[in-house]
């Protein structure tokens, strides 16, 4: 055997087997694995960030949650009626009127 020369049963370069077509859809195939391969990459990132924003915000709801709730009690021990009562006689000299002193007018 003559060197330089490669005959089909000779051992060479793996891809010098391939004739110009299936060497081609040979690498189209291995660009289209590797692509594939980047793309579930990708996506697994994006999940993991989308999953920590999503625990970020779930945390930061219940905090908003936390506080709402105690607004509410708050806002009800602000306004409840014997407070306001107690306010407007201490601050404003408001009393309720006696029975006496209420006429009702017919329409």
């Amino acid at each position: 055997m003559v060197k330089g020369r490669t005959g089909p049963n000779d051992v060479g370069w793996p891809l010098a087997r391939f004739s110009g077509l299936r060497l081609l859809i040979v690498v189209l195939l291995v660009l289209a694995c590797l692509g594939s391969a980047l793309a579930v990459i990708t996506a697994s990132h994006l999940t993991r960030e989308q999953y920590a924003n999503l625990q970020r915000l779930e945390s930061e709801h219940q905090q908003l949650q936390t506080e709402w709730g105690q607004l509410l009690l708050e806002d009800s021990a602000w306004s409840s009626p014997a407070r306001v009562e107690g306010l407007a006689e201490e601050r404003l000299d408001m009393r309720l009127p006696e029975v006496v002193d209420v006429e009702v007018i017919r329409p």
